[in-house]
């Protein structure tokens, strides 16, 4: 994530974000420097610029991103790297993906979740309320569900639902009823205002933030997309190979603690006390028994990195 302060330089211009947990990540993740490493979620390539510069031998960095402008940035920060090769698509897609790619198993996979500081600090993407700009917070800008046709086509009970599970907004339901009374809503303003309506006061950003965190994600899909990254991903690796998942906010970490801890059972429970718990081979162990968090000094230096936790798992 970058810091609001001071943008960083790289040799590209700006740095589109500044990776968080970086020494704890490449100390956690790489086990093979020969082995094939593939960032899901690349970014601007922070990660995997640090990651590219440890492989030698027949290592190899595959890079995706569903969003275009991300891989850009990170195809021209890792442009001397001929180690990385650049793919757009969800890291939903990664053994399809690797499968037509004819790539071996890999030996380290990584998912930076949520959105990128470059993706909220650009206004025209819409993902941010301090800024007016059409409601798109698409990642992929191939597809052609947006923002818009959430808060523009839901009804209130199906909208609701959304801002209160993706968003925790104990308003949910009369935010959703001032959303529809606005309609048609055009720009992140329009929307803006529609929640300030309900929600006004001391406790607007917060509800400004629930609410375009939660349109957010109900428009990329980003929850199913994590569940089904984190099984596909455990069960490519390459024996002894780690899958790293930085998460930025609860529902976001609570998934990968609960796909985690279901790969790594040893036994599933039986329906009646009165019969044993029936023995299964686990996909994975856990590398990280509780989510690290970053030093307070990248705190500091970076606020964003303020939440986040990752966690590590390894190919069994």
């Amino acid at each position: 994530m970058m810091s609001p302060e001071a943008p960083q330089q790289w040799a590209g211009g700006p740095m589109y974000h500044i990776p968080v947990l970086c020494e704890q990540v490449l100390k956690l993740l790489v086990t093979d420097r020969s082995g094939l490493y593939v960032d899901g979620t690349v970014g601007g390539g922070g990660h995997a610029a640090r990651l590219c510069a440890l492989l030698e031998g027949e290592g190899e960095l595959l890079c995706i991103d569903a969003d275009r402008e991300a891989l850009d940035a990170a195809s021209a920060r890792l442009r001397d790297c001929p180690r990385a090769r650049f793919l757009q698509a969800n890291f939903r897609e990664l053994a399809s993906n690797l499968l037509r790619l004819g790539l071996r198993r890999p030996a380290g996979l990584m998912f930076d979740l949520g959105v990128s500081s470059h993706q909220l600090d650009e206004p025209a993407r819409g993902f941010s309320f301090r800024n007016t700009a059409p409601l798109d917070m698409r990642f992929d800008r191939r597809q052609s569900f947006s923002a818009a046709d959430v808060v523009n086509t839901y009804d209130e009970a199906r909208l609701a639902d959304v801002l209160y599970r993706f968003g925790e907004e104990r308003a949910s339901r009369f935010i959703a009823r001032r959303i529809i009374a606005a309609r048609p809503l055009r720009t992140t303003g329009d929307l803006a205002s529609a929640v300030a309506s309900a929600a006004g006061g001391r406790f607007l950003i917060k509800s400004l933030a629930r609410v375009f965190q939660a349109v957010r994600i109900e428009v990329n899909q980003e929850l199913p997309a994590l569940q089904t990254a984190i099984r596909e991903g455990a069960s490519l690796l390459a024996p002894g190979g780690r899958l790293a998942v930085i998460s930025y906010h609860s529902l976001e970490d609570r998934i990968v603690k609960e796909e985690f801890r279901s790969l790594a059972a040893v036994s599933l429970p039986s329906a009646s006390r009165l019969e044993a718990d029936t023995p299964v081979v686990p996909t994975i162990r856990l590398i990280t028994r509780h989510p690290l968090k970053p030093p307070e000094e990248e705190c500091r230096q970076n606020p964003r990195a303020r939440s986040a936790k990752l966690r590590v798992a390894e190919r069994v």
